[in-house]
């Protein structure tokens, strides 16, 4: 895989088109330093972004939760994140839109920063091996747990949050898993590093945790919105771990993940099921503007 910093392209740099390789950040800036910095991770598919102003709202909502201002309206960005992928003609991709302070202070208090921003774009698969998707990926249980929604921003992508989520991935593969289900702060069940978790029981009712100290993905909001469509009854509710026993099938949702069956989570086993399979495929016609089954 070609390094991130070694492509080649353009990347839409503070209003500008910059050449790929030229774009810097300097070491000092607070962004670095002190996690003063939000993101949005964003699908194309068939050329155009999926729900592109919902994932411009949050970046906006994102920034003013960390007390800047992104310096362009969001009519601007949505223009930009559609400039930059015509321009390095993604069809089915990603999309980085980040924003930083920038290095005018250098300690705590960050008032006097700059706001930098930039949108970045390239050709992006599946984020989990097709094959594992295909049988159902395997998580263990991370013992890092979202904090307290008192102590953090958790309803924003600030860059911060995700430090205990790279901790957590690394151990889990480091043990063999695919990716980790992490706990919230009483020890209910949260989400997986980067996505959103459902439970399906033998009623083929769905269960999923109510996002109150963790993203409630725009992905997440998508599926329910499938599900419903398809009369299948929705459970957003606290949700124990040993709960997981009377679970039949469970999967992940997210801009990166999309649609993932889970096979295991730790000592508790899922089927692959019609009706995960379903979801997947009903999720794939939404995205690509095609008549959901």
């Amino acid at each position: 895989m070609i390094p991130y910093d070694k492509r080649s392209g353009k990347i839409w740099y503070n209003n500008e088109l910059v050449d790929w390789q030229d774009v810097k950040v300097h070491v000092l800036s607070h962004g670095l330093h002190y996690g003063s910095c939000v993101f949005e991770g964003e699908r194309v598919y068939d050329g155009s972004i999926f729900k592109l102003e919902e994932h411009t709202d949050r970046f906006f909502y994102s920034a003013e939760r960390l007390g800047f201002k992104i310096p362009y309206s969001k009519e601007e960005i949505n223009l930009a994140s559609n400039k930059i992928i015509s321009a390095q003609n993604v069809q089915n991709g990603y999309v980085r839109p980040v924003a930083w302070r920038g290095s005018e202070m250098m300690a705590i208090s960050a008032q006097q920063t700059k706001i930098h921003v930039a949108i970045a774009t390239w050709e992006w698969g599946s984020y989990f091996d097709p094959n594992l998707k295909i049988k159902g990926i395997k998580l263990n249980i991370s013992n890092w747990r979202r904090p307290a929604p008192n102590t953090i921003p958790w309803d924003t992508k600030a860059s911060g949050l995700y430090m205990i989520c790279t901790l957590s991935k690394h151990e889990a593969e480091a043990q063999g898993y695919t990716d980790s289900l992490m706990l919230d702060h009483e020890g209910n069940i949260a989400e997986a590093t980067g996505a959103n978790v459902f439970f399906k029981d033998k009623n083929n009712d769905l269960h999923t945790p109510i996002p109150d100290s963790f993203l409630d993905g725009i992905t997440r909001r998508t599926v329910i919105e499938i599900a419903k469509s398809k009369n299948l009854k929705v459970n957003e509710r606290k949700i124990k771990p040993d709960e997981m026993s009377n679970f039949v099938g469970c999967f992940l949702t997210g801009t990166a993940a999309e649609v993932t069956p889970v096979s295991q989570i730790a000592q508790h086993n899922f089927k692959v099921c019609d009706t995960i399979l379903d979801l997947s495929d009903s999720y794939q016609k939404v995205v690509r503007n095609k008549k959901a089954a």
